[in-house]
């Protein structure tokens, strides 16, 4: 993204993609080249390291450092943010109540699917 800004979270979410789209576990380096190369490696390990320690990705020795790999699919990912986002606030009701009031109509009705059990009809 050159010296364009990112918007907030959008490098972690393109770190995320970036691992989801990899073959293989990936270390920092080969992360910050797949990403434009144009990012300070250590911005790169930083915003790793938090991801790992959020359970996003999942870090394991190799060699004498690190590489990377997505914990789950992106959907999976997702949710798990959506989950932190919610446990940060002291007001779930006002942060749920805004939330379903950005949904538009095909979402509520796909929620409101969700809400009664509907799991099976949604994902086939």
């Amino acid at each position: 993204m050159d010296r364009e800004r990112r918007r907030r979270g959008g490098l972690e979410r393109d770190i995320i993609a970036t691992l989801l789209d990899a073959a293989v576990p990936l270390p920092a380096a080969d992360v910050r080249r797949r990403l434009g190369g144009t990012l300070a490696y250590t911005t790169v390990m930083t915003v790793l390291t938090r991801l790992a320690a959020k359970g996003l990705i999942e870090r394991s020795r190799s060699g004498r450092g690190y590489v990377y790999r997505a914990s789950t699919d992106a959907s999976e990912v997702t949710a798990r943010r959506m989950q932190q986002l919610l446990d940060a606030d002291d007001d779930r009701a006002a942060v749920l109540t805004r939330f379903v009031g950005a949904l538009s109509a095909e979402d509520e009705r796909l929620l409101a699917t969700l809400l009664r059990g509907g799991e099976e009809q949604c994902l086939a």
